[in-house]
């Protein structure tokens, strides 16, 4: 006869259940979700109102209610975890050059567009239209950044086709609706399309005037007329959108051309995905490689004057790159928060302990410093008949764009180590946020072009200076240590010697003024104290977690924290 342990029976066999249980889950924090992103944002509600949207407000809480739903959150992890397939041809041999994506993926883009994201100040100019529609972006890119592509992109081909009054007529209309139609047909057949951009090409990057793809007249020459593209094509993001804007060399010189996926007879056009590009973020939207075997396009704009034509553009996706940095930072920052908040170690809680305060109140920092920059940019989008804001706006975005984008990998990484170990699971957003936080910085104007960029404006544009110390002088007098920083940046304008190799120093303390400035007026004392206090005060680059003593963390924490669970 046998015995059996009574250690290795099964519960129900009369063991004691505690045996069989190892432990009990405690010290974690409940799920961040089934919140509202706007209302437990307090410096977002301020720079709103404070920016010319107050009447926007009752939209925003809605819509950030909809963005920390749960199942709204659990749409940016799929879309991740479900990258885009390509399919060259169909099972007949058909060519259809089609990139499928998650359901997820779709429905995010259904929710951008049904609010507007692609074009709701383009709809209703005017006071709060950029800067709502900022808001938004900003609160529908921290559930998932990377669809937030061809939003971009659709968004702001507006001013570049409105300079084509004739094609605008046809496009314009269909590019604002606020349906969202995914299928690959003719654009004939749609009543809702996406726009996208394929400017760059192997030998050239960033330098578009070293384009090689020809564009041939198919009859008449000059804007608005057809030619043929045959060329390449290195960088095709979105490449599912129904027509591109594509830089490609005219007899007359490089010039910018609407370039459809199916032409007018509703053949396909014939430009061809070569391939699908492996990246390490913004994985949920397709990059491509495109080859252009005499594709159809229309002239947009003057012949030989594509750069100035599609500038527009390009300004408004450097601006949505500071959107989504901005929100990139905010989302780590909050997590961040949220884990510290509800997790203890060493007998307190994490959130109480001064280093860990250190760290936190300088995440919500250089968060809310980005977030205010970028609202106070929007606002001078929304004045276009202000000389004095559009010169501030032409400095301002490639400095903010250079700068808020330049800071936010670092700052992913910092909020990803106070959540630990599981910050680095895939099963948290962190991976996610340090993924994407790259690539804002690197796409539209790696940073070195946005300096060389700041340098430009300021050559043809030598009143935009002026326009940005006038802006940043409001804050004069309210801290002695901003006073002594901007005037040494005055001083330091008024040399030119070598100001192409210094100009990334130039432009980091550009930004800095500006936020600074932004903080002093418009944020609370402690955030102001401790942002002057680390970053205009002291020597070199600064690190997350050196706040330097006597500053009010814990105030600064309680401002920047979602209240959940």
């Amino acid at each position: 006869m046998t015995t059996t342990n009574p250690a290795l029976l099964p519960p129900e066999t009369g063991q004691d259940p505690w045996l069989a249980s190892t432990h009990e889950v405690t010290n974690q924090p409940p799920a961040l979700e089934n919140y509202n992103l706007f209302t437990e944002d307090q410096a977002l509600q301020e720079a709103v109102q404070r920016e010319g949207a107050a009447h926007h407000i009752p939209e925003l809480n809605a819509f950030g209610e909809l963005a920390g739903r749960r199942d709204t959150i659990e749409l940016g992890f799929l879309a991740n975890e479900n990258k885009p397939t390509f399919n060259t041809h169909d099972r007949f041999g058909h060519r259809i050059d089609e990139v499928r994506f998650h359901p997820a993926y779709h429905e995010l883009m259904r929710i951008a567009h049904e609010h507007g994201l692609h074009s709701s100040p383009w709809e209703n100019p005017g006071k709060g239209a950029h800067v709502s529609r900022a808001a938004k972006y900003y609160l529908h890119t921290q559930v998932e950044a990377a669809h937030g592509c061809p939003v971009t992109m659709t968004f702001a081909a507006m001013p570049s086709i409105m300079k084509q009054p004739d094609l605008a007529k046809i496009w314009a209309p269909k590019i604002l609706s606020r349906d969202y139609d995914p299928r690959n047909l003719p654009d004939s057949e749609k009543s809702s399309v996406t726009i996208g951009m394929a400017m760059t090409e192997k030998q050239g990057g960033s330098d578009v005037r070293a384009n090689s793809t020809r564009a041939i007249p198919v009859s008449t020459e000059g804007p608005g007329q057809a030619y043929q593209l045959v060329g390449h094509k290195w960088f095709v993001s979105a490449p599912m959108c129904d027509a591109f804007l594509v830089l490609a060399q005219a007899p007359g010189g490089l010039s910018c051309f609407l370039m459809p996926r199916w032409c007018p007879d509703g053949s396909k056009n014939p430009w061809q995905i070569q391939r699908l590009k492996n990246k390490m973020g913004n994985v949920a939207n397709a990059s491509s490689e495109a080859e252009l075997r005499g594709a159809l396009a229309w002239m947009v704009g003057e012949e030989g004057r594509g750069v100035p034509t599609i500038i527009e553009m390009v300004a408004m996706t450097r601006f949505d790159c500071m959107i989504g940095s901005s929100a990139g930072m905010r989302q780590a920052a909050v997590q961040a928060l949220h884990h510290c908040r509800h997790r203890s170690a060493f007998g307190a809680r994490l959130s109480d302990q001064p280093l860990m305060q250190n760290v936190l109140a300088d995440l919500a920092l250089e968060s809310e410093a980005a977030m205010t920059c970028t609202l106070r940019v929007a606002r001078a989008l929304d004045t276009p008949d202000d000389p004095q804001e559009q010169l501030l706006l032409r400095l301002a975005t490639p400095v903010g764009k250079y700068w808020i984008c330049k800071r936010s990998p670092n700052h992913a990484y910092e909020a990803m180590e106070c959540i630990g170990g599981s910050g680095v699971m895939e099963d948290c957003i962190m991976p996610r946020l340090f993924r994407e936080s790259p690539v804002n910085a690197i796409w539209e104007g790696s940073g070195n072009v946005q300096c060389l960029d700041t340098l430009r404006a300021l050559e043809k544009s030598p009143e935009s200076l002026s326009a940005f110390f006038t802006e940043v002088e409001l804050a004069r007098g309210a801290d002695r240590r901003f006073d002594r920083f901007v005037d040494a940046l005055k001083q330091d304008f008024t040399d030119s010697r070598d100001v192409q190799f210094r100009a990334r120093n130039l432009v980091d303390r550009l930004a800095l003024s500006l936020q600074a400035s932004l903080l002093l007026r418009h944020s609370s004392a402690a955030v102001a104290d401790a942002f002057c206090g680390s970053r205009l005060a002291s020597q070199g680059a600064h690190n997350i977690g050196n706040l330097p003593a006597g500053v009010d963390a814990a105030a600064i924490i309680e401002r920047a924290t979602a209240r959940v669970g």
